[in-house]
């Protein structure tokens, strides 16, 4: 419930007529108000790829709907740029001795043969090493 709320002032900000529904126009003058810049073609575009009911029209429900998708967007960068980070070698891959350094880093001192018995955790091929896949996973 408390979700809800939110989504609904985001509605209300947007929707300049109280109609409950956001127009391409609302749309661009919304954004420009928080400082970005949309022209009236991709803001039209915008709302006919997320209108749900072909009115041309966001519905609250079609706003949640986009809210959550960025949410998504945003969930999997954060976890390339961490996956980055313990990936020092650079390959693709969180290798028993990239684990051991990125650990170092943070403070903590774990041996070669702790690193790969943290990784046979989550390795679900067994090929020793974490992909991006097996460290979203690990991640949850």
């Amino acid at each position: 419930m408390g979700k809800q709320v939110g989504f609904e002032d985001v509605l209300r900000y947007f929707d300049e007529d109280g109609d409950g529904k956001v127009s391409p126009s609302e749309l661009k003058h919304g954004l420009r108000m928080m400082g970005g810049e949309l022209l009236m073609k991709e803001a039209e575009m915008a709302i006919a790829a997320l209108d749900s009911d072909g009115d041309g029209l966001l519905s609250l429900e079609d706003l949640i709907a986009l809210m959550e998708a960025g949410g998504e967007e945003q969930k999997l960068n954060d976890l390339k740029v961490a996956f980055e980070m313990y990936d020092t070698e650079g390959c693709g891959f969180i290798t028993p001795k990239s684990l051991k350094r990125m650990l170092k880093k943070m403070g903590e001192s774990k041996s070669i043969d702790e690193c790969k018995a943290m990784i046979k955790q989550f390795d679900l091929n067994g090929d020793g090493v974490l992909s991006i896949e097996e460290f979203r996973i690990m991640m949850q």
